[in-house]
């Protein structure tokens, strides 16, 4: 007796089919059967993603108009170029010398744009929304041959652990850039501007998406086979759960928050306008 479930001829050239029309997987001729607008939130993502791209590109390029005393932009922190412009107690560190003529930021952005490349919300955000991969769920998508993460280059998405380890040291400079903001442009203690709190509500988003990364919650809660033994582990295991549950959230917030500081930044030393003291 016929099922209807035999996978339909495609129009190939040849008979039987492969990826979503492979002769394993069930014979659905319709690409899906949704109704609603399943492709306003691939497509919002793509554009949202692009958006950050072309912003962080230009200014990680541009080399200039990145510190307004005192107010460091996170793209260039720490800077660790000679060539970087002198901040006083900030996070100048001249590892490389006068030979480097490109960006500074070049140097440091690897770490933090290594952590969100890698990590699990954006590896679906930019499969669905740049490569269709799949574009949405219970859509079927376009591509024949699916290897996963199991090929060079996605096979580097594995490392995404190592780049939290570096993401951690990161987050902690630039809580200390958010410190330093408690200065007038004279270096003098005591003082809170516009920026101070742009940069207070940015390094907390930062440390929020950072904690509430899947790798974190591991390392704190993983490999541990009674939870009764480790009391703390276990207390602090479910705190990065309830921020894990709102790990896509905090990545889009923290993204644009990192770009809100840089262009406060960029604005504060083009003389664009002057920071408003708050006291």
């Amino acid at each position: 007796m016929a099922t209807g479930t035999e996978p339909p001829a495609v129009s190939t050239g040849v008979s039987g089919g492969t990826g979503v029309h492979g002769a394993s997987r069930a014979a659905i001729a319709p690409r899906h059967l949704r109704t609603d607008r399943w492709w306003l939130a691939p497509a919002l993502t793509a554009a949202g993603l692009f958006a950050f791209i072309v912003y962080s590109t230009w200014r990680a390029f541009a080399n200039s108009d990145y510190y307004a005393a005192p107010y460091v932009s996170p793209f260039y922190s720490p800077c660790l170029a000679e060539s970087c412009a002198p901040m006083r107690n900030g996070p100048n560190w001249e590892i490389f010398g006068s030979w480097w003529g490109l960006s500074p930021a070049l140097l440091i952005l690897i770490f933090p744009l290594g952590f969100r490349l890698t990590c699990y919300y954006y590896r679906k955000a930019y499969y669905r929304g740049f490569w269709a991969s799949p574009p949405a769920c219970a859509v079927a998508e376009p591509h024949a041959k699916y290897t996963g993460e199991t090929r060079f280059p996605l096979i580097l998405q594995n490392i995404h652990r190592y780049f939290f380890y570096a993401a951690v040291p990161v987050a902690g400079i630039l809580t200390y850039d958010t410190v330093l903001t408690f200065r007038d442009e004279e270096y003098a203690w005591g003082h809170m501007g516009l920026g101070s709190l742009i940069f207070l509500v940015n390094i907390v988003l930062i440390w929020a998406y950072t904690l509430s990364c899947h790798s974190c919650r591991h390392i704190i809660g993983g490999r541990l086979r009674h939870f009764s033994k480790h009391p703390v582990r276990y207390r602090l295991w479910g705190w990065a759960g309830k921020l894990n549950n709102r790990h896509m959230q905090l990545a889009w917030a923290s993204l644009i928050s990192v770009a809100l500081c840089d262009f406060y930044v960029y604005l504060l030393a083009t003389g664009a306008f002057a920071d408003p003291r708050l006291f």
